[in-house]
């Protein structure tokens, strides 16, 4: 597939690129990419969730009652879970929720999911670009030459732009990360996906 490259002013550039068959034209796995995007989310969960249970509430050491002679039900602690005030049942302890995914199910994953980029029209190549200073204006400028504002949007750089990550990170609905850095998740998670021309190539280089 050839995308032709735009300029930051919204005009093409001239030049065009050839996108690699082997990383944005092979036939999506839908189920890998199901897995990678359950794997991702479920290690965003902290997992530090807990409750207490009968023997780590405070109180409750002695009897409220005698055993026998009042006609009501027998009770040795008020911290039994079926008290007001008692422990928790089976409560929420803290876990981990990481899954284990091996390379190549992450690898055809990422593929999978450039591959359905592509398919559907919303990849942009645009030139490489930076900025002496951090400057909003001149993002949001490219945003309306380009005629993606308001979309959400993943932009991909060749390697960490401090400047041009400072520019954009306050803008609704945009994203920059290293191309190399996206996951799956990432990837899908945009209306549009644009990339820097060098950025190319440090994606398809994480696939050798």
């Amino acid at each position: 597939m050839k995308l032709d490259v735009y300029k930051t002013d919204g005009s093409q550039e001239g030049s065009s690129v050839e996108l690699a068959e082997d990383v944005f034209g092979i036939e999506p796995n839908d189920h890998v990419i199901y897995l990678a995007v359950k794997a991702y989310l479920a290690s965003q969960r902290q997992g530090t969730h807990k409750t207490k249970e009968r023997n780590e509430v405070s109180g409750g050491g002695r009897k409220p009652w005698n055993q026998k002679g009042r006609g009501s039900a027998r009770a040795g602690t008020t911290r039994s879970p079926i008290w007001v005030g008692g422990g928790t049942i089976f409560g929420p302890k803290p876990r981990n929720y990481r899954q284990k995914l091996n390379k190549k199910v992450k690898r055809l994953a990422r593929k999978s999911a450039l591959s359905h980029k592509a398919i559907a029209n919303q990849i942009m190549i645009v030139e490489d670009f930076n900025y002496e200073t951090p400057k909003t204006t001149d993002f949001v400028k490219m945003l309306d030459a380009l005629k993606i504002t308001g979309k959400k949007t993943l932009i991909l750089t060749s390697e960490h732009q401090e400047n041009v990550y400072k520019s954009g990170r306050n803008i609704d609905r945009v994203s920059i990360l290293e191309a190399q850095k996206a996951s799956t998740y990432d990837l899908l998670n945009n209306q549009v996906l644009v990339l820097q021309k060098s950025a190319i190539e440090k994606l398809v280089s994480v696939f050798n």
